[in-house]
């Protein structure tokens, strides 16, 4: 089992706990399973109700009871969606191939300058990159997902999409170096290397998968891996630095999760 340098925020934790495993289990999570299964991951109960209490505010949990009478909690239609849309990236296989990209581009009047913060903040944490003041770009698979998320926070009004392809006059590559900033994402891999890539190969030299050890390692794992898709929003590869961290964080980041998935998961009592 791996002692994680990494800090966890266990609000963090709760939706990870509920995209790999909560919304599959029958009904709603019972208030006592999620401080087990958090404690697993040394998350105190006193944590896992504060957590708990600020995702029920932001309305991504909603209180429940289960058949027995428990009390729970379950995911509401816009988590469910959003971890839906999440599961596209996380869960992405080989790296993409080029479809070109789409454009964004918002014009908020001044009586309402705050929801222009509010735009760039959501569009550069879906991934998206600067080519020019006031244009975003994104590989093109990106839309779907943008406009659930700008229609949920009723920013649609505000932006107009485009799609297209890069002709010029910068080749393509070098202009993907002035719209992301390429060295800080190779950071965030390796960050993730430097603690995950180790678990993936002592597992690879185990013959055993015992079920508490693999939740353990496959939810610390996820944690830091599902914000990375974001972070990262899966440029072409042929548009990157070659020895991209990001192909092999992928690869760790698979190989995790086709050990310790499944183990994990009857733990987690499904």
């Amino acid at each position: 089992m791996i002692n994680v340098s990494e800090q966890h925020a266990p609000r963090s934790l709760i939706v990870t706990l509920y995209g790999a495993y909560g919304r599959f289990m029958p009904g709603p999570v019972p208030v006592a399973e999620l401080i087990r299964l958090l404690a697993a991951v040394g998350v105190d109960a006193p944590s896992v109700r504060s957590s708990v209490s600020r995702l029920k505010r932001r309305g991504l949990l909603l209180p429940a009871r289960t058949e027995s009478g428990a009390a729970g909690y379950e995911l509401s239609a816009e988590a469910r969606q959003l971890l839906e849309d999440g599961d596209r990236r996380i869960y992405a296989g080989a790296p993409v191939a080029d479809e070109g990209w789409v454009l964004a581009v918002f014009s908020v009047p001044e009586s309402e300058r705050q929801k222009r913060h509010v735009l760039r903040s959501r569009l550069a944490g879906l991934g998206f990159g600067t080519a020019a003041p006031g244009v975003w770009i994104a590989p093109a698979r990106l839309y779907e997902e943008t406009e659930h998320t700008l229609r949920r926070l009723r920013l649609d009004p505000y932006v107009d999409f485009f799609r297209g392809e890069h002709l010029g006059f910068a080749a393509t590559a070098e202009a993907v170096a002035r719209w992301w900033d390429l060295a800080a994402i190779a950071k965030e891999h390796e960050r993730f290397l430097d603690v995950h890539a180790p678990v993936l190969h002592a597992w690879e030299r185990r013959t055993d998968t015992p079920p508490e050890e693999a939740y353990h390692d496959y939810l610390l794992a996820l944690d830091s891996w599902r914000h990375l898709p974001y972070t990262d929003p899966g440029l072409p590869t042929r548009l990157l630095p070659s020895g991209w961290p990001g192909v092999r964080s992928a690869e760790v980041f698979r190989g995790l999760h086709a050990r310790l998935r499944d183990a994990g998961a009857r733990f987690a009592g499904l």
